[in-house]
């Protein structure tokens, strides 16, 4: 099943059966375009192949995932970082959104519904930003 909006994703998380399950979730849904890394240092010194998903584990043993998100903010504000965690405190999912975090999920059994769920949020969003800001091509295309 090819999907028709194509990403490019990063999974970030030190928990290789995690991320496993994340990767084939999403190679599930049509996507192919799926990078792992087992660090966060790895995922920053990546970031010139442009993203624009990254689901990123919250408590990593190189960098904590509020570092790397972070990083990644001030890299490129447009990629859409998934904070994703084992902890189920609010303070944690506050902090997520506060650093730039689109969406903050618990890992549980439900984990790969959120995803996909999240995937068509950013989905939406996208669409809604294309229409409110058409691009130039667009803008000279309606002057005349």
């Amino acid at each position: 099943m090819e999907n028709q909006n194509q990403f490019k994703f990063f999974i970030v998380d030190d928990d290789n059966y995690c991320a496993t399950m994340h990767e084939q979730f999403l190679t599930n849904m049509g996507y192919n375009d799926i990078s792992y890394f087992s660090n966060g240092a790895d995922c920053l010194s990546n970031l010139n192949q442009n993203p624009d998903i990254i689901f990123l584990d919250h408590n990593m043993d190189d960098i904590s995932g509020f570092e790397v998100l972070k990083k990644i903010k001030r890299f490129n504000p447009n990629i859409y970082v998934v904070m994703v965690s084992g902890q189920e405190t609010i303070k944690t999912a506050v902090d997520a959104l506060k650093y730039g975090a689109f969406d903050y999920v618990i890992k549980d059994n439900s984990v790969e519904e959120k995803m996909n769920l999240i995937i068509n949020k950013i989905i939406m969003v996208k669409e809604e930003l294309k229409k409110s800001n058409p691009n130039f091509l667009q803008r000279l295309l309606f002057l005349f």
